[in-house]
């Protein structure tokens, strides 16, 4: 038996089916994927954290170090995702020699805060809710920078946009934050600044 030789609408109907309906379907999971990280890209790059006392990647002045007041520096950021619960700051020094070392852990900042500011206190519970951890040298809140003399050490701010309340208790660690907010995070935005001796 011959089948019939198929004609040109048909031809067009199956390069129509084969081709074309496909891109017209909804988006398959690695596409829908692909957009959430677009999105958290566009998000992480609108967050921007800023300091009135030190510049981008310029010098912390001696106050806000062992060498001064040892005093937290102001900081402020502009407003998150619309879905943001809140936030968490992580200050730490990745030039130290054996390990990064953390010098400032607060989160379950509350969603509307847009700013820390100098000198905030080294209590476990702040007055807005907001809960400090533990730095490298086991006390909680700010510890400024103290490199070893005639060493220039980089100090990165990261802030977290959280989709919601990390559920810890004051006193966490760096890494109890990190293994709390994995999966949460809804923006970022980072500030470096240096220190020597």
């Amino acid at each position: 038996m011959t089948l019939p030789k198929p004609s040109n609408s048909q031809l067009i109907i199956v390069f129509l089916l084969a081709f074309v309906w496909p891109l017209t379907q909804p988006s398959t999971a690695a596409d829908r994927n692909l957009a959430t990280q677009d999105a958290i890209k566009q998000a992480t790059d609108s967050l921007q954290l800023t300091s009135s006392s030190f510049e981008t990647d310029a010098a912390i002045p001696a106050k806000y170090t062992c060498d001064g007041e040892d005093a937290s520096p102001a900081l402020a950021w502009n407003d998150p995702p619309a879905a943001t619960k809140g936030f968490a700051l992580v200050m730490d020094d990745p030039d130290a020699p054996n390990k990064t070392v953390v010098h400032w852990v607060i989160y379950d900042m509350p969603a509307a805060t847009r700013k820390l500011p100098e000198g905030v206190a080294q209590d476990p519970k702040l007055t807005d809710g907001s809960l400090q951890g533990k730095n490298s040298h086991g006390k909680i809140g700010y510890s400024g920078p103290c490199p070893p003399h005639g060493v220039v050490h980089h100090y990165f701010f990261k802030l977290y946009a959280l989709d919601k309340s990390t559920g810890l208790k004051a006193g966490a660690t760096k890494a109890q934050l990190e293994a709390a907010i994995k999966g949460r995070i809804l923006g970022k935005a980072q500030l470096i600044g240096r220190f020597e001796h």
